[in-house]
């Protein structure tokens, strides 16, 4: 099953619309753009910057170091970018947002899309922020240059999801972050190497005893590296974050 007669509409607002699609274009998401199982737009926010320049920013109220991208100039490209009746979320890469996980990235792909705004500079006016609702979200805590990369990431993860564009439903399902655990380990050929062999229990054929071995594996990988996710702790609030920065350049 695909959706090409209603393929999935990513529009980007960035200042670099050449960084797109980029990895995108190829690969499993590059075979499913190309059959229009999904549909990308990358926008320029510079075609509604102000002046013979195209300005796009300006310094910050209050005074520091940087710039901040205008609110007017941000408002006008979304508004050219998105109609009345668009029911896309609008997404804003943001140092500060709430980290993405595989539960939303699923909602996501559920949806009919997104428009993703990608940061520049020392941040975006925080009343277009407000005034286009824009959902802020980070993938991770560590500062980027601009929001571009963490489009892509977000992109990448819903677009493998979509139908059609995995050969197996189970590659989207038995997989890290679903089922609140990582991913159970994966062997093949040759059985032993340098040493090292395949677990017994994966050649037995015994597929109850595997299901409980890969289980048991996720579990004990689960606690090792990651507690948080056994704890049902959300990562979105946690208390201090120096986050994902697409907000500086």
């Amino acid at each position: 099953m695909t959706r090409t007669d209603t393929p999935w509409r990513a529009t980007i607002l960035t200042l670099y619309p050449e960084m797109f699609p980029g990895p995108l274009g190829v690969s499993l998401s590059g075979d499913a753009l190309a059959r229009g199982d999904w549909t990308l737009e990358a926008r320029n926010i510079r075609a509604h910057g102000l002046g013979r320049h195209r300005s796009v920013d300006d310094t910050p109220a209050g005074g520091g170091a940087g710039m901040v991208l205008r609110c007017d100039v941000l408002g006008a490209a979304i508004d050219a970018a998105t109609g009345a009746e668009d029911p896309r979320p609008r997404l804003l890469m943001s140092p500060r947002g709430r980290p993405l996980t595989q539960a939303r990235v699923r909602d996501l792909a559920a949806g009919p899309g997104a428009l993703i705004v990608c940061g520049r500079f020392e941040g975006v006016d925080e009343r277009v922020i407000a005034g286009r609702g824009l959902e802020e979200v980070s993938i991770g805590d560590y500062v980027l240059s601009g929001g571009e990369i963490a489009a892509l990431v977000v992109l990448d993860a819903c677009v493998r999801l979509l139908p059609g564009v995995m050969g197996k439903m189970e590659s989207g399902v038995e997989e890290s972050f679903e089922g609140g655990l990582l991913e159970y380990p994966h062997y093949t050929r040759p059985r032993a190497w340098e040493g090292r062999a395949i677990p017994d229990v994966l050649s037995g054929g015994n597929h109850a005893a595997i299901a409980r071995w890969r289980r048991a594996e996720a579990e004990r990988i689960t606690a090792e590296r990651r507690p948080d996710l056994r704890a049902g702790g959300d990562p979105g609030q946690a208390g201090s974050r120096s986050i994902t920065g697409p907000s500086r350049s």
